[in-house]
């Protein structure tokens, strides 16, 4: 298709052809607002406000020709989201315990070969867990620079006009995000056969209660999230820091056995990652971030809210 938008016709042919040039981009646009939101929800209700937006642009009768819907749908999708930033802003402020992006999961386990084609949105562009955690630090404007710059490649030309600001204070505000970015995380992406196999280890020793594995296994300085929104268990209104604190609180979890547990190893936000299911229902999402050497986790991120884990099957 064109990257075009339709100039006459009938206004059924005219509803169908922007109906599918939307459809064409829906991949897109869904990646970059669930970058700049960590939620799928309000991914979906920004969504939905581009294609009524999209949609109406398209019925008004002698409109100027759009000569790139891509670039037009990413730009009323961006500011879309930042606006609903205040609205989200605010329900973190009510937050119980430490808060996590919604997980982004997969419907298979499979690590996708270089350079194959997506064919879903779960496949599609998405920074890891931890990477999102160090993004929640940016100013709403700063994330979403970041995202469009380093993520999808967007020229800070192309960003200035997306956003209705001069190139120059896009350079500004994208070295000032990147310098943030990289102090608390840096350019570090752990193969991912090796990931899959610490999380694999990681499991088998939080959920046999292996406290030498664990010691083994976790760096000095780990960090455990869990997000569990006041709604289900977590491990306590802060994050938890420290390889002793941290192993010995997961061994203690451990001693209280989930009722038929189920175990499922999935990609969550492009990462091998593990599901655990009680039952028929998802009871928790862990990931792991591992240290620049590959071998030791020095992050653990453990989501059971339940409203954050309602779309996983």
């Amino acid at each position: 298709m064109s990257d075009t938008s339709p100039a006459g016709g009938a206004p059924e042919m005219v509803a169908d052809r922007a109906t599918q040039v939307f459809v064409d981009h829906r991949e897109l646009l869904f990646s970059i607002v669930y970058n700049m939101l960590s939620s799928i929800a309000d991914t979906e209700d920004v969504l939905q406000e581009t294609w009524l937006a999209w949609a109406s642009r398209n019925e008004v009768p002698g409109a100027e020709r759009i000569d790139s819907p891509r670039a037009y749908l990413v730009r009323i999708a961006v500011n879309k989201a930042l606006a609903r930033q205040v609205a989200i802003s605010r329900r973190r402020e009510m937050y119980v315990g430490p808060w996590l992006p919604e997980p982004l999961v997969a419907s298979r386990y499979d690590i996708p070969a270089p350079g194959s084609a997506a064919d879903s949105a779960e496949c599609t562009e998405s920074v890891s867990m931890a990477l999102l955690v160090v993004l929640e630090t940016l100013t709403p404007l700063e994330r979403a620079v970041f995202v469009l710059h380093e993520v999808f490649g967007y020229a800070h030309a192309e960003t200035a006009d997306i956003l209705g600001r001069t190139p120059a204070a896009i350079r500004q505000l994208a070295h000032r995000a990147r310098e943030h970015v990289h102090a608390r995380r840096p350019r570090y992406q752990a193969e991912p056969g090796l990931r899959q196999q610490v999380t694999e280890r990681f499991v088998a020793a939080t959920l046999g209660g292996d406290l030498d594995a664990l010691l083994q296994l976790l760096a000095p300085d780990v960090t455990l999230w869990a997000d569990g929104g006041g709604k289900a268990p977590a491990a306590g209104p802060r994050p938890v820091h420290g390889r002793d604190k941290v192993a010995r609180l997961l061994v203690t979890r451990a001693a209280r056995p989930l009722k038929d547990l189920d175990i499922r190893y999935r990609r969550v936000n492009g990462d091998p990652s593990v599901l655990l299911f009680t039952g028929d229902s998802p009871f928790a999402v862990l990931a792991v971030d591992l240290t620049p050497q590959g071998g030791q986790v020095c992050g653990i991120y453990s989501i059971t809210n339940p409203d954050k884990l309602s779309r996983i099957n």
